[in-house]
């Protein structure tokens, strides 16, 4: 995958925390991690794992099958 699809994921990111309703810090309670987990995935200066999107979708309050489904309806 080249950058340009990681950084459309990072921005599908950033739009479901968005369309959450939550910011930066409120996710990164939900996530029991430190703000700076959050601002450096999105910025992209550190990539999520599985396991770490996993958690994050689920503090997002979202169903990560369905956001990996979004990612590459628009990714090809």
């Amino acid at each position: 995958m080249d950058n340009g699809a990681y950084k459309r994921f990072r921005e599908l990111m950033v739009d479901a925390r968005k369309s959450a309703g939550l910011t930066q810090a409120e996710l990164s309670q939900r996530l029991d991690r430190p703000q700076s987990f959050v601002s450096k995935y999105e910025r992209g200066e550190r990539r999520l794992d599985v396991v770490e999107f996993g958690e994050v979708a689920r503090g997002l309050g979202a169903d990560p099958v369905r956001l990996l489904a979004r990612f590459y309806r628009v990714v090809k």
